[in-house]
């Protein structure tokens, strides 16, 4: 009976959330389709530009690798995976649409700018 006061009041203020709750921020359920690359996917390369589109609010996911061919690298994955792979995604969650989000690194801070029209 302890533990679940302990628990509730930790809860009530914001102690111990768990990763159900960090993921909140998103307003899309995790589930969410999102586009990335077999860069990210298969070779686990860090997401370093990040687009919120204005046209249709998707979300994309890339790595710093250059292509020419979009259609033979693309990939479509939930938005949980992405968060799973890099909990740094989860500053971007209030990005508005029509943005994009790039760094240097994982270690480097994200940098947001409004796209254009």
């Amino acid at each position: 009976m302890r533990t679940i006061f302990l628990t509730l009041i930790m809860a009530l203020f914001g102690f111990g959330s768990t990763k159900a709750q960090s993921v909140q921020k998103f307003k899309e359920p995790l589930n969410t389709a999102v586009f990335t690359t077999k860069f990210v996917i298969e070779e686990n390369k860090p997401i370093t530009y990040v687009t919120h589109d204005s046209d249709d609010g998707a979300w994309q996911f890339f790595s710093d690798d250059e292509f020419e061919d979009s259609e033979s690298i693309a990939k479509i994955v939930g938005l949980g995976e992405i968060i799973e792979m890099d909990k740094s995604i989860l500053e971007l969650a209030d990005m508005p649409e029509g943005y994009y989000a790039y760094r240097e690194s994982v270690n480097s801070k994200w940098i947001i700018q409004k796209q254009e029209e």
